[in-house]
């Protein structure tokens, strides 16, 4: 009886498919099952209540193009009919195995690797060759999968990403391309790219320079905004700007896989941007575009500079921030005290430090504080001790929030007992 309703609810028209979804008669039998190969076989899922009817997928690839397509390849679950209409028939094992199946191997594997870089790259593979298993292991365990795709096994990642490196995923930019880039972007195959995620790889978590190796950021932090938040894996691009490294180690690498010259400053840093963001307006004009990891003495003034143009938000400045700032209005309101109130200690001076400071002041002005009152409200600190007028060399950021009336340096503890 089971079986016979699963066929038969396999072959209903679209529309009766609705309706008897909220019926009685199936509602018991359909909520949990899903019809999955050519013998009939059902298996339960645990997300089956949204019953979505897609259009079929379209593309010009057959047999071994297609198998070698991540974004398309089915592993070893192809039908027998699809077989037969794409060219696999002898290209792949002849035994069909359902996605649960696949998972279940690949979770065990998964859980065999030793330690967190090696599932990194456990995923990364299986990433490069079937993107719908990938994203459906991630989805199914992603508490346990996000720290090792993204923080803190990413550092680590783009330490080791020359070493590891096995297939280019995404686009390098190089100032060497310079004036080729408005011609390079049709290079990417996709006509609809919704997210971009670039980083120049100047200040890669709290590591450093780590130039073009800093691309684990963008590929990882797409990955998980496909696998948390929907976004089509086909339509994201991560990006890495090469303006060259300062970071020793890499200048005398013989196996670096990026420019081996010292960062650009100045003038050619800013025209170099200025040339991708162009180029990627004519080619993707709807897309968003996240700056990720610049370093504090150009991350704010790249996002004035196009925030206003182009569709694009600086995560270290605006998400965290954002954030942060939502806790403390939530804490504030524990307390009973609003947040133009509060003074406010700042330990990090760098581009996500002076965006969380720069959100917790526009939340004091919002509650009618006035710029000045707002701006004495806050100490923010660095490596080094508290940001103070008299010191030399600080980023325009820096500077806004520097103290006039306490000691350059002083220590977090010394001022807190002020």
């Amino acid at each position: 009886m089971l079986r016979a309703a699963v066929i038969k609810r396999a072959f209903m028209p679209r529309f009766a498919r609705h309706h008897a979804s909220s019926s009685s008669e199936f509602a018991d039998l359909t909520t949990n099952l899903t019809y999955v190969n050519d013998e009939e076989e059902a298996y339960t899922r645990a997300s089956t209540n949204m019953k979505k009817f897609l259009p079929p997928l379209r593309t010009g690839k057959k047999g071994i193009d297609l198998i070698h397509d991540p974004l398309f390849n089915k592993g070893t679950g192809y039908k027998h009919a699809e077989r037969d209409r794409l060219g696999l028939r002898g290209l792949v094992p002849p035994r069909r195995l359902n996605m649960k199946l696949q998972l279940e191997k690949l979770y065990s594997l998964y859980q065999e690797e030793e330690n967190p870089l090696r599932k990194n790259i456990f995923l990364s593979e299986l990433q490069n060759r079937n993107e719908t298993l990938f994203f459906r292991l991630l989805i199914d365990y992603i508490e346990e999968m996000a720290p090792v795709v993204y923080t803190p096994t990413v550092g680590l990642v783009c330490q080791k990403f020359g070493s590891i490196f096995r297939r280019s995923r995404g686009m390098y930019f190089s100032a060497e391309d310079k004036s080729q880039f408005g011609s390079m972007v049709y290079n990417w195959p996709c006509d609809d790219v919704q997210v971009i995620v670039v980083t120049d790889g100047s200040r890669i978590l709290g590591l450093g320079d780590l130039g073009v190796n800093g691309m684990g950021i963008p590929i990882g932090k797409l990955a998980l905004y496909t696998a948390a938040g929907g976004i089509d894996p086909r339509k994201v691009l991560p990006v890495v700007l090469d303006l060259g490294t300062n970071n020793e180690t890499y200048l005398k690498d013989p196996y670096y896989l990026g420019m081996q010259h010292r960062r650009l400053e100045g003038e050619a840093f800013y025209s170099v941007v200025d040339e991708f963001m162009r180029a990627v307006r004519h080619r993707w004009p709807k897309a968003l575009v996240q700056f990720e990891d610049f370093s504090s003495d150009h991350a704010a003034d790249v996002l004035h500079a196009y925030r206003l143009k182009q569709l694009c938000f600086n995560d270290d400045i605006q998400g965290t921030g954002a954030t942060v700032l939502a806790g403390a209005l939530s804490a504030c309101l524990r307390v009973n005290t609003p947040l133009k109130e509060q003074r406010i200690l700042v330990l990090g001076a760098g581009s996500a430090g002076l965006g969380v400071s720069t959100t917790l002041l526009q939340g004091m002005l919002q509650e009618g504080a006035k710029l000045d009152d707002a701006r004495k409200r806050f100490y923010v600190f660095d490596q080094f001790g508290l940001l103070g007028e008299s010191r030399t060399e600080l980023t325009s950021g820096q500077q806004f929030f520097a103290r006039p009336d306490l000691t350059d340096k002083t220590s977090l503890l010394d001022v807190i007992k002020q």
